[in-house]
C-alpha cells in the first residue's frame, strides 16, 4: 500500500500590510494551489485577504491568533490531527520568554502534541527536543520583529507521511534566490 503523501504549508508573522507590502513573488510562484492538502498558519497575517489568499492554495486553513491579528476569532491555540501526527498551533506571544524551549515544551505537553508550531520570533527553528518536534516557519514576508530589524523571509513545507514528517525550509536570500533545507523527524511511540 502507497501511504499517500500530505503535504502542509506553515506560514505566518507575514505583518501585511504594515510591515510588509506582500509576500515574496518567489515564494508565491512555489505555492501552487491544488498542492498543498493543509495550511497551518501562526498567525499575524494581518488582514482578511491574507487569509483568503491561504484559502486559494488548500480548503483546510487553520489560523491562531498573533498579536496584531483584525480577525479576532481566531482561537489562542489550536490541535490539528494530520496523518498519525498531533499538530499544536500557537502564535507565542503568550509563551515566555519567547521562543525558549523549555517553555514551548510545556506547551507542547500541556497540548499533548507530537509537534508544535509557532511563530513571533520570525526566527525560523524547527528542532527535535524530548522525542518531539517543534517548529518555528519564521515570517513569510521578512518582516522585522521587535528582536530583530533584518528578516530573511521563510515558510515551511512539511511533508507527512506514516510517522514520518520531513520538514522542508525555504529561504530567501540574497540575491532573490531560494535556498532550502530538510529536516526529518520519525515519530515515536
Amino acid at each position: 500500500s502507497t501511504t499517500q503523501m500530505v503535504l502542509v504549508l506553515v506560514i505566518g508573522d507575514l505583518h501585511i500590510p504594515q510591515r510588509a507590502a506582500d509576500i515574496p513573488a518567489k515564494f508565491k510562484s512555489l505555492l501552487v494551489p491544488g498542492k498543498i492538502q493543509h495550511v497551518l498558519s501562526t498567525g499575524n497575517l494581518v488582514t482578511k485577504e491574507v487569509y483568503d489568499y491561504l484559502k486559494t492554495l488548500s480548503g483546510d486553513v487553520h489560523v491562531v491568533k498573533g498579536d496584531f491579528d483584525e480577525i479576532s476569532q481566531y482561537p489562542d491555540q489550536k490541535v490539528v490531527t494530520i496523518g498519525n501526527f498531533k499538530i499544536g498551533i500557537c502564535h507565542g506571544h503568550q509563551i515566555v520568554p519567547w521562543g525558549e524551549s523549555e517553555s514551548l515544551a510545556m506547551l507542547q505537553r500541556q497540548l499533548d502534541v507530537d509537534i508544535l508550531i509557532t511563530g513571533h520570533t520570525h526566527k525560523f527553528k524547527a528542532y527535535e527536543y524530548e522525542q518531539k518536534f517543534f517548529v518555528n516557519p519564521g515570517s513569510a514576508t521578512g518582516a522585522y520583529s521587535g528582536l530583530q530589524s533584518s528578516v530573511n523571509p521563510t515558510f515551511v513545507l512539511m511533508d507527512i507521511q506514516g510517522d514520518n514528517a520531513v520538514t522542508y525550509l525555504y529561504e530567501l536570500v540574497a540575491g532573490n534566490e531560494v535556498k532550502v533545507d530538510k529536516i526529518d523527524y520519525v515519530r515515536r511511540g
